[in-house]
């Protein structure tokens, strides 16, 4: 398999994510799909069927042990000085001389007993579930949509009816096999065409992914798709489970901390008559129920055994239907009572909200503010976004394109009345007292978040790459240069890389703290005159040939973050010891990711953002676009995020001064 770069970013620990190119083109639009008059049911129908390339999908490779022990050694040398260094080396060759060699090979050898599936799926399922912190802000991220184009379709109730229509479309065509299959196109004029996809149809799924590979394209995992709907994260002691119930019909409507449900789709399958949507989203708008005393969502903001516990307790106590309408429900539908009032307004409200009209577990929450403004917020142990960006930008696009109701639409005839129904839950004092602390602590963790962000306007990927230098390499230099001028250290950086290209891949870490960025940082911040900006110039070319490489590597399943884990969950599945490599402070220091990054542009998203992923962290969203760069930081208290961003923009503005030929300002 050629060197394929596949990037799909987007976040903390595990990341959200951006994947550029993919899935962008050849859409196939559908008219009407039975006669005049009726309405679409599908957002396209596919040549190809949805999951024809996944049997084929080519294996996640376990790299070789000496390799994971240089790239690990490599990342490494940034972040110590020379005597922990040497300690760290020592403690590789131990490792890959003794218990490393052995546990490789045991991982070798149960990889090849379980081909249907990656090396790395099973732990890092674990890894998620197994989390006992709360989801918000540990691990689920936002992507907010642009506005629609047309001004009078961001009114809430003519936005929140056509983005659910199109998101039932989408549910429909994924399941009916209808959804274009994932692909990565090298060479769009020769693979992404009618004539190639007539013929690929045709190849075996067994050989299909074979067929792509000889045209340049290479498809991509789907395997995560079909947890997109009707799935909630159910809260267990000391490990959660994943639950789909696929035959359910029926959204989850949060409007002031109330719980609606009603039926999208009627006895037929077919989705929902879209002025029908719009009167029963009218009736829930229009309701004057109060907020709840005692808001339920506060729950699945809670650790997840106290919430596994108190969920317990909520279906010993007669809400075991209730819970069971939230939980099988397509998706959740959350309609905001307020205006977003600026970016950080928004990034606050979509990452958290105010902790009552959210349900933090549902596999994603599309949020509706006051004013149209509209972002998804996903739960990540599930995926790692790749269905949630294809699902994003199709929806935005079928959405703002082929709107399912104008401004003007009158809402059906229909008694709202009977087909909404409103879920009431029994509570009884320990439930009452577990909301109120479990709100009392999102209260008082939400006001320690920070958010702000900026917008460089003095170029961007077009200007960069007339210089010939790597976008995403510059954008994760200036995060070097800005922490290393803010804080004097160079400190461990974490970017997060998708393994689509392979069965079952989920991600693997990009480590951009390099000797490079050090030495680059180090030189722009310390003494920018002490190098000719010829000089200047050859570093950061050096910055961003490293990135590309160490980019490729990860892409391709040759980082090093996921193999050493691997290692690490077995050696503790076979009852060692933890190995002495794992509890050196390296070790440590290199898996607490204070700066943590991820990379999101395409035309649907607005901004996207994720909390830190340590205390002492920021947690870094950017995009970098043709003509500007964007980036959307959040800190707790101990770091300052304002004058970080106007560090990360003085960074930028030296390394185009230097590609300009200009002098670097002091």
């Amino acid at each position: 398999m050629k060197p394929l770069l596949v990037r799909l970013r987007f976040g903390s620990l595990p990341g959200p994510l951006w994947l550029p190119g993919a899935g962008g083109t050849g859409r196939r639009r559908l008219g009407a799909e039975a006669g005049a008059g009726a309405e679409r049911q599908y957002l396209q129908r596919s040549v190809v069927p949805t999951l024809h390339f996944q049997p084929s999908l080519p294996r996640l490779p376990i790299p070789k042990l000496e390799d994971t022990m240089k790239r690990y050694l490599s990342a490494q040398r940034p972040l110590l000085d020379d005597s922990q260094f040497r300690k760290t080396e020592q403690l590789c060759r131990s490792f890959e001389s003794g218990l490393g060699q052995a546990l490789h090979a045991q991982l070798v050898a149960q990889d090849k007993q379980n081909k249907h599936t990656s090396y790395i799926s099973g732990p890092w399922f674990d890894m998620y579930l197994s989390a006992r912190d709360s989801v918000v802000l540990n691990f689920n991220p936002f992507m907010s949509f642009n506005p629609d184009p047309k001004p009078d379709y961001n009114d809430q109730l003519t936005r929140a009816t056509n983005l659910t229509v199109s998101a039932v479309r989408f549910m429909k065509t994924l399941r009916a096999g209808l959804l274009e299959p994932e692909v990565f196109h090298l060479d769009p004029a020769r693979s992404d065409t009618d004539a190639f996809k007539r013929l690929i149809r045709l190849v075996p799924s067994s050989l299909a992914w074979y067929g792509a590979y000889m045209v340049n394209a290479y498809p991509l995992d789907m395997s995560q798709y079909f947890r997109l709907f009707n799935s909630t994260r159910l809260p267990k002691p000391g490990r959660d489970e994943l639950f789909t119930r696929e035959k359910e019909k029926h959204l989850l409507v949060l409007r002031n901390g109330n719980f609606y449900v009603f039926d999208v789709l009627d006895r037929d399958g077919n989705v929902l008559r879209a002025a029908e949507v719009l009167a029963h989203l009218g009736h829930i708008l229009s309701d004057g129920s109060p907020p709840p005393q005692f808001p339920l969502a506060y729950l699945t903001s809670e650790n997840r055994d106290v919430w596994a516990g108190l969920r317990q307790e909520l279906l010993n106590n007669g809400n075991e239907e209730a819970l069971g309408k939230v939980d099988s429900a397509l998706f959740c539908l959350c309609l905001d009572g307020f205006p977003i009032a600026d970016l950080a307004h928004l990034s606050h409200t979509m990452l958290h909200g105010d902790g009552a009209n959210r349900w933090f577990d549902k596999s994603f929450s599309l949020i509706v503010a006051k004013d149209g403004n509209t972002a998804i917020n996903f739960e990540h142990s599930w995926g790692d976004g790749v269905a949630v960006l294809r699902f994003f930008n199709e929806v935005f696009k079928d959405s703002t394109q082929s709107p399912a109701v104008t401004p003007q639409a009158r809402p059906a005839p229909v008694d709202s009345s009977r087909a909404v129904q409103k879920l009431d839950f029994r509570l009884n004092d320990t439930l009452k007292a577990g909301i109120a602390r479990a709100k009392e602590k999102f209260d008082s963790t939400m006001q320690t978040l920070t958010v702000d962000s900026i917008q460089f306007q003095r170029g961007g990927k077009e200007f960069l790459k007339r210089h010939k230098i790597s976008p995403d390499a510059v954008a994760q230099l200036a995060f070097q240069m800005a922490f290393f001028r803010q804080y004097g250290q160079t400190v461990a950086t974490y970017e997060s890389c998708s393994t689509a290209a392979f069965r079952h891949g989920r991600t693997e870490t990009v480590r951009p703290a390099s000797v490079f960025t050090k030495r680059c940082s180090e030189a722009f911040v310390r003494e920018p005159s002490g190098s000719s900006p010829d000089q200047l110039r050859d570093m950061i070319a050096q910055c961003s040939k490293y990135h590309n490489q160490l980019t490729k590597e990860a892409a391709m399943g040759q980082g090093f973050d996921r193999h050493l884990f691997a290692l690490k969950y077995l050696a503790a599945a076979e009852g060692h010891p933890l190995p002495d490599i794992y509890q050196d402070p390296a070790y440590g220091q290199i898996n607490h990711n204070i700066l943590s990054t991820s990379t999101l542009t395409s035309p649907a998203v607005n901004i996207g953002g994720f909390a830190p992923v340590v205390p002492d962290g920021f947690g870094i969203g950017y995009g970098v676009h043709e003509d500007w760069i964007g980036c959307n930081i959040s800190s707790y208290p101990g770091r300052d995020v304002r004058e970080f961003l106007r560090c990360v923009d003085k960074a930028l503005g030296d390394i185009f001064d230097v590609l300009e030929g200009k002098p670097v300002r002091s």
